[in-house]
């Protein structure tokens, strides 16, 4: 496992603080927490937007949601 050096605004250093305290849990897990839940939002967002770009430049084409809901046996 590797090691980060973070600054943190005091504001949120000492949500953090208090947070561990009052858990038992240390800073740095929630603080592999927080980056580990937030980088798969990013991730997400990257893929979301990289697609966008496809299809707006025709690389990609849509496919319709009631196609989708068919293929995999979704449809009401």
């Amino acid at each position: 496992m590797g090691a980060i050096s973070l600054r943190l605004p005091d504001d949120v250093l000492t949500r953090l603080q208090n947070l561990a305290q009052r858990t038992g849990r240390s800073k740095t897990f929630y603080m592999v927490e927080a980056i580990c839940e937030h980088l798969d939002d990013l991730e997400d967002l990257y893929i979301a937007e990289q697609r966008l770009i496809d299809h707006r430049a025709g690389k990609t084409q849509a496919v319709p949601l009631e196609d989708i809901m068919k293929r995999y046996g979704l449809e009401d």
